[in-house]
């Protein structure tokens, strides 16, 4: 069962590709046209199920067979080339995985890797913080003076928090996300040595969004880019795949999580913050305040001269009395 599953999976993966399409009838119901464009992303999804991952070994081991090359001296090509396939096909939008990397262990395995290249941020030290001190939402964040970007690059451990901007990677929301992240945690959660890095992505995301303001938030950024409708579709999606979701004691978001709320800690930027989105949100509410402003600098220098020019008026009055005093005849 096996070997016919690779079989059909690298003819599948091909004829998606574009090739060997004249080679089927134009009412095959998979092989043509019409079976690549109805047909293929349903096997598309099906392939990522945990309980029908086939071990990429066994489309290795075709390939040999194909190719009747030795499979000592093509061990390496032929793991880049399957690779390359099987990402293609399951996420054209991808990255593709770099020249000489290792066989995945199955479809699921080489999509997951390939969005977890590069490497996190690096801790900057102990940051006081409660160690049950959750993240607050974004619109929250965004209250509290930070602000969000977009990552350069589409890699979950490419989230950084540096002088109170938050960079995220864009995440694509649609119909195969929340099937997709299902089962990539269920693939860590099951496979020691895994890690939880797709997990740990997870649940930051479902502490940042409670609502349908937080989406929005978010794809005002381009960090979500929703295809699935509304706002509030995509906050059910991250806080329904959340639920039940065991954590490392020590993850490898836990260093952003707690300087994010370091900074939300610290009154000066809360100040800052609520000046900015109070007075600098429109250009009326601008100049507004620089009117005010203007008003009360005026106020203050007419007090100040007023005040000046009475004591230099008592001054004046006070010596010129004096003076008179001085030089008047004596009344005896």
């Amino acid at each position: 069962m096996m070997i016919v599953d690779g079989c059909f999976l690298l003819e599948v993966m091909r004829t998606a590709a574009g090739k060997h399409v004249d080679d089927y009838a134009a009412n095959d119901p998979v092989f043509s046209r019409h079976g690549v464009l109805y047909m293929v992303p349903y096997i598309r999804r099906d392939m990522l199920m945990l309980e029908n991952q086939l071990p990429l070994l066994v489309l290795e081991r075709l390939l040999f067979i194909e190719t009747e090359r030795s499979p000592v001296h093509q061990r390496a090509s032929n793991a880049d080339q399957i690779n390359r396939m099987v990402l293609r096909f399951l996420s054209p939008t991808s990255r593709t995985p770099a020249a000489g990397s290792a066989l995945g262990l199955h479809p699921l395995d080489v999509l997951r890797r390939s969005m977890l290249h590069g490497s996190y941020q690096a801790p900057r030290g102990p940051v006081d913080a409660p160690d049950a001190d959750i993240i607050r939402s974004a619109v929250e964040l965004y209250e509290a003076g930070i602000r969000f970007r977009r990552s350069r690059t589409d890699s979950l451990h490419d989230i950084r928090f540096r002088h109170g901007v938050l960079a995220m990677p864009a995440v694509a929301v649609d119909d195969s996300t929340e099937y997709m992240l299902l089962n990539m945690m269920a693939f860590e959660r099951l496979h020691p040595g895994a890690g939880n890095d797709v997990t740990a992505y997870v649940f930051f995301m479902d502490n940042i969004i409670d609502s349908a303001k937080d989406v929005a938030l978010l794809s005002s950024r381009g960090i979500i880019q929703n295809a699935v409708g509304s706002d509030k579709a995509v906050a059910k999606l991250f806080n329904s795949i959340s639920r039940d979701v065991v954590l490392e004691p020590e993850s490898a978001l836990d260093d952003v999580h707690r300087q994010v709320n370091a900074y939300c800690r610290q009154p000066w930027n809360m100040w800052r913050a609520n000046l900015v989105h109070t007075y600098f949100r429109s250009p009326w509410a601008f100049l507004s305040l620089a009117a005010a402003v203007f008003l009360l600098v005026m106020t203050v220098m007419q007090t100040v001269y007023t005040v000046l020019s009475f004591y230099q008026s008592a001054d004046s009055g006070g010596g010129g009395s004096g003076g008179s005093g001085s030089t008047a005849p004596s009344p005896t």
